[in-house]
């Protein structure tokens, strides 16, 4: 693997799907850790996440959506309002979020999970 960045760049437009899971990793909470046993997971919807980096640090809410083309989440509550008055969900990168509460009902989200 090479450590140019125009190629680092490249394989992660090219990507397959079933590698862009990984590149939607968020790190867990210090009570998730000990009770999983992991540093971090794939974010999924339904996932209760904490936003430490950016201008909405602080705010915590649910995933709404995993968007696998773009590398990024909604959240509920991270929102910005338009000239129009409506509120549009601003996109977050996973690297800027902590994961409170996952959904920890299927096994194979932590088995699956490699490498720290």
């Amino acid at each position: 693997m090479s450590i140019q960045p125009r190629k680092q760049r490249k394989a992660r437009y090219n990507a397959p799907a079933h590698t862009r899971g990984k590149y939607l990793s968020a790190s867990l909470s210090k009570e998730l850790r000990e009770k999983v046993g992991k540093k971090s997971l794939p974010v999924r919807s339904g996932d209760k996440v904490r936003v430490v980096r950016g201008d909405f640090k602080g705010h915590e809410g649910e995933v709404l959506t995993v968007d696998y083309t773009s590398y990024k989440v909604t959240i509920e509550e991270v929102t910005l309002a338009k000239p129009d008055g409506t509120n549009a969900f601003l996109p977050v990168d996973p690297s800027n979020l902590v994961i409170i509460d996952a959904d920890l009902k299927d096994d194979r989200r932590i088995k699956n999970k490699g490498d720290n």
